[in-house]
């Protein structure tokens, strides 16, 4: 194998790597998006129960919101 294959291959696995990164972390923000999608139900139908009945659903929705942001594949730290 000579470098340049070697070097092809290098980068090949980097950009699988990058593009399976992207791929959770939007994986990840969609499930956050079907939580809330089901908050909402939830919080619809309750009524005024909401409140005591959605409590579970608000707050895995917020614990999301802070986890699963879409990340870049490049983080630069300020």
């Amino acid at each position: 194998m000579s470098l340049n294959q070697a070097r092809a291959e290098e980068i090949k696995a980097k950009f699988q790597e990058r593009d399976d990164h992207i791929r959770e972390s939007w994986v990840r923000a969609m499930e956050a998006r079907l939580v809330r999608d089901e908050l909402d139900k939830c919080q619809r139908g309750e009524g005024v129960n909401h409140y005591e009945n959605c409590k579970w659903l608000s707050e895995k929705y917020m614990k999301m919101l802070q986890e699963n942001r879409v990340q870049g594949y490049k983080h630069i730290d300020i």
